[in-house]
């Protein structure tokens, strides 16, 4: 057995979900696929992947596998370039996540710098409002907002963004300034059902959490819907600080029950390459970090 070709074979496996969609990949039969990962498992005395009638998953050792396999991949491929001189500049397809708002506004330009300085580098990016699986969906880099669950994946810290309320000079003209939460109840709350779906706001107050149930008029699956209702003087919204960072800059929006907000939430670049990332991956870890943390509308 190849093992360098079996772990090429698991790896395109594992990225595209599976044995046919692995065997077009990599341009060779199904049986072949088949038996390269049959021969993989005898000899390594573990079952790597769960096989079902619609669609095959690495188990709990086969993730462990696919990413030793997929780091030790990348690091052969950039041995070779490096003693081919081909080393100069990163090249190859970069795949990149975030969150819908945050990733059009803060790495979209991030991108398209990094694009532009490494022409033979290629980046899919999937803004989606959703935790994205890594191994699942072949992520290299992603910028997440909030706490993160205990894994493999390495994390590196580039600012932080607030969860306020807020709402147009005009609208609280017309109707008063919120106080205190339970204010809340004599307003017009807009609400984001992307974010949650519970007719409540969580506040923090003198070190206690406080928690208001909300009766919201206008419900969107958008924070952009949400926050042009608030600009436009609808209502009383609640968003993170940095999707309003314009409005409130211009004086169309202002911020409210400041003294109730909770603690800020970390803001993470995540990848899964450790300490020798590729130099695609590198060269992107280190343009978004300085980018992101030098930006003052979320540090």
């Amino acid at each position: 057995m190849d093992r360098l070709q079996a772990m090429k074979t698991f790896v395109t496996v594992v990225e595209t979900g599976g044995f046919t969609a692995a065997a077009r990949k990599l341009d060779v039969s199904l049986s072949v696929v088949s038996r390269v990962i049959t021969e993989l498992e005898a000899h390594l005395g573990v079952r790597l992947l769960t096989r079902t009638t619609r669609l095959v998953r690495p188990t709990e050792t086969g993730a462990a596998y696919f990413e030793n396999c997929r780091r030790l991949l990348a690091e052969i491929e950039e041995a070779e370039l490096s003693a081919t001189g081909t080393h100069a500049a990163p090249r190859g397809q970069l795949s990149v996540t975030a969150s819908v708002l945050f990733g059009s506004r803060y790495v979209t330009p991030i991108v398209v710098e990094y694009l532009q300085r490494y022409p033979e580098v290629g980046v899919s990016c999937l803004l989606l409002d959703r935790v994205v699986n890594f191994v699942d969906e072949g992520i290299d880099v992603g910028v997440r907002i909030g706490d993160l669950p205990s894994s493999s994946l390495q994390a590196v810290p580039v600012g932080r963004v607030r969860r306020v309320v807020c709402a147009s000079p005009d609208y609280l003209a017309r109707h008063g300034v919120p106080r205190t939460p339970d204010d809340l109840a004599h307003h017009t709350l807009i609400q984001t059902t992307g974010i949650s779906t519970l007719p409540e706001w969580r506040f923090h107050h003198n070190d206690q959490p406080v928690l208001t149930r909300i009766a919201p008029r206008m419900a969107t699956t958008t924070n952009d819907s949400a926050i042009a209702a608030a600009v436009a003087g609808f209502g009383v919204a609640r968003v993170l600080s940095y999707q309003v960072a314009g409005e409130l800059a211009e004086g169309r929006l202002r911020i409210v029950l400041a003294d109730y907000e909770p603690r800020p939430l970390p803001i993470h670049v995540i990848h899964r390459e450790g300490r020798h990332a590729v130099q695609k991956v590198r060269a992107f870890l280190d343009l978004a970090i300085e980018r992101l943390r030098a930006d003052q509308t979320i540090n």
